[in-house]
């Protein structure tokens, strides 16, 4: 399609001699303008996509895909529904949950929290806590009445170890001649976790199911049962299955309608930087026209003498077409190196740039997150 002289003419006018360095410059910089237009399109990106599927994959490790609750009360019979459910297509567990806000304290500090109380077999196998999640302690002391396994930041805030108490307040209180007391009960705690999601390691606190039916006053009754799905994606349509199933007598919850706020946030962010990220490579690409356009006009001549020695206007259009190509595939493939090679290696690149500046720029109280995913797709 190309001739070598068509080549040849081509990479020499990238080349530019010393009268013509101005438009060498424009190229120049027009290359370097579509490799980083490339490379920020791929990082950011990169880190819209691992953001959203470290928060999906936390979240949903931590709760369940569907929340089945009972229509006006706690659920009784819970472990005859669940069973129901669980013979649901598409079901993989059903876990009863008791559920409840508290006061936490412990060293004259107080902090809230968000106890669940669950079966210790439940919380090993159902939960992304499980041998990685946990950082102190272990869940084989996880029974009885008076053992709580907690969040590693929660304990942190706190002042407290694995082997130490800690009260827990419900604002349910009891009523006595003097007026409504809170509830308090000390615990030990047995062991810490941390999944890397800052929300849940600095609030949540587990309790064996039959110590929260008895904190939160629920004898023989769960606030839902905590449902997990072959395909997270799949979550509203098995929910339907089970609520015919269960004859309509629930009410059910899918993690979309849980977390809608999140999701769809990640979601409208991630497309308007698209946008944007776009529009700065095509700024980039409108450089490589200009800097054509100029380069046609300076080698009128050269064009004119071609013509005479028997170039057609189609060899000479080739010609400019391949000088402009060049730049614009070049950055693109300079950038797609740059941008890859950012975001496989962007958490180690944070820390070194927070080492250097001495400041934090990625808060795991806002982000939710501990540190900074990618994920290039």
């Amino acid at each position: 399609m190309f001739t070598r002289f068509e080549w040849s003419v081509a990479m020499r006018y990238l080349r530019a001699r010393r009268q013509e360095g101005f438009i060498s410059v424009i190229a120049w910089f027009s290359l370097l303008g579509i490799a980083l237009g490339v490379a920020t399109l791929i990082i950011v990106m990169s880190v819209m996509n691992g953001f959203r599927h470290e928060l999906l994959s936390r979240i949903l490790g931590l709760n369940g895909h569907l929340g089945v609750y009972g229509l006006a009360a706690p659920l009784a019979e819970f472990d005859a529904v669940a069973a129901a459910v669980r013979k649901v297509p598409g079901v993989v567990s059903a876990t009863p949950i008791v559920e409840g806000q508290v006061m936490a304290t412990a060293r004259g500090v107080a902090r809230g929290a968000l106890v669940r109380g669950i079966r210790a077999e439940d919380l090993a196998a159902g939960h992304s806590l499980g041998a990685r999640g946990l950082v102190g302690g272990g869940l084989a002391r996880f029974t009885g009445d008076d053992v709580v396994v907690i969040g590693s930041r929660l304990a942190e805030r706190l002042g407290i170890a694995v082997g130490e108490r800690i009260t827990l307040i419900s604002p349910q209180g009891t009523a006595t001649a003097l007026g409504t007391v809170p509830r308090m009960r000390a615990y030990q705690v047995v062991a810490t976790f941390n999944i890397g999601m800052f929300e849940y390691d600095s609030s949540y606190v587990f309790m064996p199911l039959e110590a929260a039916q008895v904190y939160f006053r629920m004898p023989g009754a769960v606030t839902n049962l905590e449902v997990f799905v072959t395909d997270a994606d799949d979550a509203p349509r098995i929910g339907a299955r089970i609520s015919g199933a269960l004859r309509g007598q629930v009410r059910i919850h899918d993690w979309q309608q849980a977390n809608a706020s999140f999701f769809t946030a990640v979601q409208v962010e991630r497309n308007v930087m698209f946008l944007i990220l776009t529009l700065i490579i095509l700024v980039a690409a409108f450089n490589i026209v200009s800097s054509m356009i100029m380069l046609v006009k300076d080698k009128g001549r050269d064009i004119a003498i071609l013509r005479t020695m028997g170039a057609t206007r189609g060899s000479i259009m080739r010609i400019f077409f391949m000088s402009g190509a060049s730049i614009g595939v070049i950055g693109t493939l300079s950038g797609l190196v740059l941008g890859v090679a950012f975001a496989l290696n962007i958490e180690t690149i944070r820390q070194g740039i927070q080492g250097l500046t001495g400041t934090n720029l990625f808060a795991a109280e806002i982000y939710f997150l501990s540190k900074l995913p990618a994920r290039i797709d």
